[in-house]
């Protein structure tokens, strides 16, 4: 690992700006001349407008300006929000209705923008809101995932279908399951979760010299750029967008919202700043949602316990309207690894879509992954059991051999690399697999029901393969990366700049990270899909050669040699015959000197010519209580295989966030409506959120196995813990009420639905 990275746990170096207060989060970096914006926002789930009157509003105190969806026409603002459409099955295009700005007409979700109020004080924007008058009429709610009930939106009349989409040999897969001497067959439900990122979403925008400079928390500024300048029929010369401090994005943050093209419009309206930060319930009710699905799956196996094919059949709800990759996480991501590790290539995934009366639904740590995994390896549980053979043994007996790489997996991905069982075989050790029986009669010892689950899991690392990074050497000795990605958390300042030093011998301390600036950043992909470090190390690489092969003449005629003996350690350049030994901070210095300022600055961009797969073993083992339905998450073992590590210790830090998410949701996280689309958690009150004593401490340990898409051998971790977390608690959590006869288990698995499960109430199964 010397060439790249030394794999050091180095700790993250932000973090002492973070815990002293000084973040410079988007609510931070606002002028204190700042107007104030409030979104008033739709209180039904259906509804037609019959009218808007804002006029007192706007003759309220200290208003400057009401912007509803017929100011944005008259200003020209006629485009909607986008979002990425698929083709149905039969080669038609997927409905793609309007997604207004602010409601037009109809109100198709509670908390639906429908006006927006910019006043001196945020206190006088939401006093003005009261003053706004909405007439509407109300129209039945659409909350199944079923054909039918009342249209949402022309495009998809009657039955309120976004697509209907396939993936696979039907006909094959079917042929495969009818010759199978076992079929098993269940229905897998996976609940909606609302993001709650520490920071709510915000932004900030101002107009100066015909340029809108646009700062907002999100996950890359290029997307929102074009957009915005799209949108309000700007050149992209004119938009600049900036990222401050992000606390927490998840995917949820990654696509441009309704509010930042209206604050942004208001700025250059009015000439002024403009700032609106979303409070907790106003998120829950606008951000963009995860998950919310629900499968029937068909797993067949020969006589030998082989899987022979694979059948998944979906609805997914996409909300209101089309969301930034809303149509394409359920099908096309999904697919990425719908077969997980396993070898078969007789599948086929049918995707229903439909629009509900609900806020959208998009990316949510994993986007399309943890769904897949969740699916299969629920049903690999089952059919261990019904089968009656060792869960762990059926994993192996199916898992793609580790001489069969590289392997084209049924729905067309290419696994570069992988041995599964040699993973799966570190995980048994590192869960104590062999020390569970006795732990699981001192749980029944104390009545209790103890359970362990399995998940394996595998990941196609998302997003543009194309980084770029630059480098420039400043006037006190120090150097600036500029990089493409966003950091939301991750600890990006650290592991660029300690990679960087690697390479470069450049004193970590020495060098400055920059990111989220698209007047500083020609080009980037933003930040998601696990893309962040393997792509911008691929980028710092190139930069470097490119830094190194730039200075190689100006240093052969400072040092009296000729080109080709002059070489680069990673720390210093070396002649032979020459006592000179300058590091790239020394050369620079000695150019800045020499008036090459043509020296001072170097950047390349790079592609990864394939995406990499990480993969690894979740087990959980959770202690049930059958008197109260408690379930109490004891243990929990995760070993990965994410190639060659830059750094281990945010590596593990990055797997503990990613594990968080996936058992809240498991235990505890589920968004409940009426029946009349009205949010019934809509505060921390109503939702839960996995807490420190709801987890144990992790054991986490890797068996690499360095990828080959890239030179780094390293594979993405950002999502990981978050794809496999599901359902090992799941499967932990069945595990123990097996025993007592449960045979269907959808999360959350609060005590309440536990017990309900436990003592064969109806509810139990809903």
């Amino acid at each position: 690992m010397e060439k790249f990275g030394k794999s050091q746990p180095i700790k993250r170096v932000e973090d002492q700006r973070f815990l002293t207060g000084h973040g410079e989060y988007v609510d931070d970096i606002a002028l204190d001349n700042a107007l104030r914006a409030h979104v008033f926002r739709s209180p039904v789930g259906h509804g037609r407008i019959a009218a808007l009157d804002v006029e007192a509003a706007r003759e309220a105190d200290g208003v400057h300006m009401v912007i509803t969806a017929t100011d944005l026409d008259a200003a020209g603002i006629t485009d909607g929000i986008w979002g990425i459409t698929i083709e149905n099955r039969d080669g038609t295009p997927a409905a793609d209705p309007e997604r207004p700005i602010l409601a037009r007409d109809r109100l198709r979700h509670v908390g639906e923008p429908v006006a927006v109020i910019v006043a001196e004080t945020l206190d006088q924007a939401r006093d003005a809101a009261e003053l706004i008058e909405l007439d509407y009429d109300d129209l039945p709610a659409k909350m199944d995932l079923a054909p039918g009930g009342e249209p949402i939106h022309p495009d998809a009349a009657p039955d309120n279908r976004a697509f209907d989409w396939a993936m696979g040999d039907e006909d094959a897969c079917e042929a495969a399951l009818s010759r199978a001497a076992h079929v098993v067959r269940m229905r897998v439900d996976d609940n909606r979760v609302i993001v709650n990122s520490l920071e709510p979403r915000g932004c900030y925008a101002e107009w100066q010299d015909g340029r809108l400079h646009l700062s907002f928390n999100g996950q890359g500024v290029w997307g929102p750029k074009a957009q915005i300048a799209r949108v309000m029929g700007l050149e992209p010369e004119q938009v600049r967008v900036t990222t401050p401090d992000v606390g927490g994005g998840f995917g949820m943050k990654a696509p441009p919202y309704n509010e930042y093209f209206v604050v942004a419009h208001a700025a250059r309206s009015l000439g002024r700043p403009v700032r609106w930060m979303s409070e907790r319930t106003e998120a829950m009710l606008s951000d963009h949602a995860g998950r919310d699905l629900t499968h029937e799956v068909a797993l067949g196996f020969d006589a030998d316990h082989r899987i022979t094919g694979y059948r998944v059949d979906t609805r997914c709800n996409l909300g209101a309207y089309n969301s930034n990759f809303g149509q394409i996480i359920q099908t096309t991501l999904f697919s990425k690894v719908m077969m997980g590790t396993y070898d078969v290539q007789d599948t086929f995934l049918h995707v229903e879509g439909y629009y509900t009366n609900t806020t959208q639904v998009d990316a949510y740590r994993g986007a399309g992954r943890p769904e897949a995994i969740y699916v299969l390896e629920r049903i690999m549980d089952t059919a261990a059991r019904e089968l009656g053979v060792d869960p762990w043994e059926l994993r192996r007996r199916n898992f793609i051999a580790a001489d069969k790489f590289p392997y084209v997996s049924a729905t067309g991905e290419t696994y570069d690399v992988g041995d599964f069982a040699r993973v799966l075989d570190h995980a048994e050790v590192a869960a104590d697999l062999d020390g569970f029986a006795a732990r699981r009669k001192a749980s029944a010892d104390k009545g209790r029901l103890r359970g362990m689950g399995l998940a394996y899991y595998i990941e196609s690392i998302l997003g543009d393969p194309s980084e770029g990074a630059a480098v420039e050497f400043n006037e006190d000795g120090t150097a600036t990366i500029y990089v493409g990605t966003q950091s939301n958390g991750q600890g990006h300042e650290t592991v660029y700049a300690s990679f960087l030093s690697d390479q470069t011998g450049i004193p970590a301390e020495c060098i400055k990270v920059v990111q989220g600036d698209s007047d500083l950043i020609a080009k980037g992909g933003g930040t998601g899909g696990s893309r962040s470090v393997t792509v911008q190390a691929n980028a710092t690489l190139a930069t470097v050669e490119k830094m190194v092969a730039a200075f190689t003449p100006y240093l052969a005629d400072k040092m009296g040699v000729s080109e080709d003996e002059i070489s680069f350690d990673d720390e210093t350049f070396r002649a032979p015959g020459s006592n000179l030994t300058p590091t790239l901070l020394e050369a620079a210095e000695m150019a800045r000197a020499d008036g090459r300022s043509d020296l001072l600055r170097h950047e390349a961009r790079a592609t990864l010519p394939a995406r990499s797969y990480p993969n690894g073993a979740h087990v959980a083992e959770v202690e049930v209580d059958p008197e109260t339905g408690k379930v109490t998450l004891d243990r929990y073992t995760v070993v990965d295989d994410f190639g060659n590590l830059i750094n281990p210790l945010l590596a593990e830090g990055q797997v503990h966030g990613g594990v968080a998410q996936g058992v809240g949701q498991a235990l505890c996280e589920r968004v409940a409506f009426d029946e009349d689309g009205q949010l019934l958690t809509a505060t921390f009150m109503d939702y839960a959120m996995p807490r420190a004593d709801d987890l144990p401490m992790f054991r986490f340990e890797t068996e690499p196995v360095p990828s080959t898409a890239n030179p780094m051998g390293m594979k993405g971790c950002g999502e990981a813990g978050t794809v496999g977390a599901m359902a090992a608690t799941a499967n932990a959590v069945l595990d123990a009420l097996w025993a007592r006869g449960v045979r269907q288990a959808d999360m959350p698995f609060t005590p309440s639905r536990v017990w309900e499960m436990l003592n064969g109430t109806p509810e139990a199964a809903e």
